[in-house]
């Protein structure tokens, strides 16, 4: 009956002991999008540049504005000249105020602004007991550079291609993140398999010990291979101790990477699964050229020195146009402004031209356009880069497939050769020395498996941050959404 007690208290508690989640490589991966701290970064700086879009766009669209001044007051002493040319200082007590109702509109094909508006000023001096009201019923008002630089036109070029460029940009930090989490999802994983080798070897040398002891007690080994493998015993076991070690510090690095809450402990899932899948240079290319934000980057740049060279030509001079139309009236009293007011009319060209500025502008101009130049010709080599870097990824990938082949059999081979070793060795057919290095095959092997997948992994999230593509699920990552 105690047995059966035993039996069943083993049976409850082992599923309790048992209970350690594992991740796959997949699954860490969507937790590192979706609750990092890189991915919230990530979200800010969309929302960011959104809203900074957002402001471009509302500089197009009308303004209703209210402004003035109520009160402003004045108690002083105040100079006046008289007729014979002397100087009398009078006080004044006065009160000023004024409020202007108007709306603006910017014009973006031309870089003026035109505006409608109505104002009411107040005047009132206590020591001559005056008070007086002026007022512009309406006014139609026109503001227009002459031969100016029109930044809204420009704008409306430079500013769509940047909120473009930072759509991809952000889908661009996401699969940067991914290959991030694949780093720390395989330094977690390499130091979890360490351990389970360096737990291996332990036991492994912990038995080979104990038969060496057997064997020296009838004197069929000597005392040298019984303390050698002592010493091995203690260095596997020195091993183990710095395996877990290392194991909880890449587990805290990966916890506090995909932001996972919680002390518990979490195992993860070696993913063997290869998908298989070809990628050609010409489609990694093509679809490069298409989803990435660099090559909006590029017209946006070439556009912006394009932008800078009309800004230089512009200032050679300036010149503005002012002119408005109105109604307007002045009365002691408020109800009589609105009667019979009189006509506004104005009009003003102001011009500002450098008759001699000793090359100020040509250095300005030559300036902008060598700045153009520039521009083109780094993207040029930009582009010879990119080109360059998507075809070393594309045949690197090509190399770490059929690498992964290959250590994969070769760890297969490596374990089959440690079991026909340690059989041999049992059996006293070879001594410690062959086994150790079976053992130590059978360990290097299994470690370049892991750091082939780490590899082929790395790079196939690589490639999907160059090119914007799933090719395991032939799937655009991003698709731009109509404005």
């Amino acid at each position: 009956m105690r047995y059966i007690l035993i039996i069943v208290f083993l049976v409850v508690l082992q599923p309790l002991h048992a209970q350690v989640e594992t991740f796959t490589l997949e699954e860490i991966i969507a937790r590192a999008k979706s609750q990092s701290p890189a991915s919230k970064q990530a979200e800010t700086r969309k929302e960011n540049r959104y809203w900074q879009y957002r402001y471009y766009r509302s500089n197009y669209n009308p303004q209703l504005r209210l402004s003035g001044s109520a009160p402003d007051y004045n108690l002083d002493y105040f100079s006046n000249r008289q007729d014979d040319g002397t100087i009398v200082f009078q006080s004044r007590e006065q009160i000023n105020s004024y409020v202007n109702l108007g709306i603006e509109q910017p014009i973006s094909l031309t870089g003026g602004t035109v505006s409608v508006n109505s104002n009411l000023n107040h005047f009132r001096d206590y020591n001559q007991d005056l008070t007086q009201y002026n007022s512009t019923l309406f006014n139609v008002m026109l503001e227009q550079p002459l031969f100016g630089f029109n930044q809204l036109k420009w704008d409306k070029k430079t500013e769509p291609l940047r909120f473009e460029e930072s759509k991809r940009e952000y889908v661009e930090e996401m699969e940067s993140i991914s290959s991030d989490a694949v780093d720390y999802f395989f330094a977690f994983l390499s130091a979890q398999i360490n351990l389970q080798i360096a737990q291996f070897n332990q036991a492994n040398n912990d038995t080979i010990y104990k038969i060496e002891q057997g064997r020296y007690n009838i004197g069929t080994t000597s005392k040298d291979k019984l303390l050698q493998v002592e010493l091995q015993l203690l260095r596997s076991k020195q091993d183990v101790a710095q395996a877990r070690l290392d194991m909880e510090t890449s587990r805290l690095q990966l916890r506090a990477f995909i932001g996972l809450q919680g002390g518990e402990n979490f195992s993860l899932l070696l993913p063997e699964t290869v998908p298989a899948f070809e990628i050609s240079y010409g489609e990694a290319l093509d679809y490069a050229r298409q989803n990435r934000a660099d090559f909006v980057a590029f017209e946006r740049r070439k556009m912006e020195a394009q932008r800078d060279v009309a800004q230089a030509r512009s200032e050679r001079f300036q010149t503005d146009l002012t002119a408005s139309y109105g109604t307007n009236n002045a009365s002691p009293y408020v109800d009589q402004l609105y009667t019979d007011p009189n006509n506004q009319v104005r009009a003003n060209i102001s011009f500002n031209i450098p008759l001699i500025d000793w090359g100020r502008n040509k250095a300005r101009m030559q300036t902008a356009l060598a700045n153009q130049r520039l521009v083109d010709y780094t993207i040029v080599q930009d582009e010879q880069n990119f080109e360059q870097e998507i075809l070393t990824q594309v045949r690197q990938f090509e190399v770490l497939r059929t690498q992964l082949e290959i250590t994969k059999k070769s760890d297969e081979v490596a374990q089959e050769r440690y079991v026909v070793a340690q059989n041999r060795y049992l059996i006293g057919k070879i001594d410690i020395t062959n086994l150790n290095i079976a053992l130590t095959e059978k360990d290097d092997a299994k470690r370049a498996y892991i750091g082939a997948l780490r590899s082929f992994w790395s790079a196939y999230y690589n490639l999907r941050r160059l090119t914007l593509y799933d090719f395991q699920n032939s799937q655009l990552l991003y698709v731009p959404e109509n404005e």
